[in-house]
C-alpha cells in the first residue's frame, strides 16, 4: 500500500506538520528525506529496511558514498542531498555559536564539535578561536594523524591563535574508536598547550574529547 493511501493522521509528512518533527520516529524522517519508495515497497518500509541493515541513523549517515549509494532505493543524488542536510545543519551551529558565548552555550558547543568531528574515521585535533567575551571567532582543524594518534605542536596552536586574534580557546578532538575517554596523552598534550599559550597571554578554556554520542570535558574533570 502506498502512502498516499494511508490514514492521514498515519502518514509521516502530515505527522510532521501537525506534530512537528521530533514526534516521528527515525524511520518516518528517513523516509521524508527518501520521498518514494520501491516498486513494491513504500517509502516508510525501505527507510525502516535501510535503518534495520545499518543499525540506526547514525551509521547511514556515516557510510561512505560507495557503500550508501549501493542500497536500494538510493544513489548519488540521495548522497549529495543528505551531505548537503549535514553541512547546512553544521553552518547553522556555527553561526548560532558566533552570537553566544561558548561559556554560556556549552551544550551548543558539544553539539557543534559532535557535528564537526564524531564521524571522522581518522583522528583530528581542532581549535575554538574566541574572542575577549568568549563569541566563537572560527573553527579550525588543525592536525590530522592515524586512526589512533596526532601529532601536535604547541608552536603551531600559538601561531593560530595569534593570527586571529583570540583571546581564549577552545581545543578538541575525536576518538574514532567513539570512546570519549581522555587518555594520558590528551592530558599532557593539554598542558603543554595551556603553558604554551599563558606566554601570550590567551586562556585555554577546555579541551573537548569527542566521541560517538558523548564528548568529555577536561575542564569538567578538573583535568585543566
Amino acid at each position: 500500500m502506498a502512502i498516499t493511501d494511508w490514514p492521514e493522521a498515519e502518514r509521516p509528512r502530515e505527522k510532521l506538520l501537525r506534530q512537528g518533527a521530533a514526534s516521528l520516529s527515525d524511520g518516518e524522517l528517513l523516509a521524508i528525506f527518501l520521498r518514494t519508495g520501491v516498486k513494491g515497497c513504500s517509502a516508510v518500509d525501505l527507510a525502516r529496511q535501510l535503518l534495520t541493515r545499518f543499525g540506526g541513523l547514525r551509521a547511514l549517515i556515516k557510510s561512505d558514498q560507495q557503500t550508501f549509494c549501493q542500497q536500494l532505493g538510493l544513489g548519488p543524488a540521495k548522497y549529495v542531498q543528505l551531505q548537503a542536510v549535514m553541512e547546512i545543519s553544521r553552518r547553522c551551529q556555527a553561526e548560532q555559536l558566533q552570537r553566544d558565548s561558548a561559556l554560556t552555550s556549552p551544550d551548543l558547543v558539544r553539539d557543534y564539535l559532535q557535528l564537526q568531528l564524531s564521524d571522522r574515521s581518522r583522528e583530528v585535533f581542532a581549535c575554538l578561536l574566541l574572542d575577549s567575551q568568549h563569541r566563537v571567532i572560527c573553527f579550525e582543524e588543525l592536525f590530522k594523524g592515524t586512526i589512533d594518534s596526532a601529532t601536535v605542536h604547541p608552536r603551531e596552536v600559538v601561531k593560530l591563535a595569534l593570527s586571529h586574534n583570540a583571546a581564549a580557546m577552545i581545543l578538541a578532538h575525536n576518538h574514532p574508536s567513539g570512546i570519549a575517554e581522555p587518555s594520558m596523552a590528551d592530558q599532557h598534550i593539554t598542558q603543554r598547550i595551556k603553558e604554551a599559550l599563558s606566554l601570550v597571554d590567551i586562556r585555554l578554556l577546555d579541551h573537548m574529547v569527542v566521541g560517538s554520542g558523548v564528548t568529555v570535558s577536561l575542564a569538567e574533570r578538573g583535568l585543566i
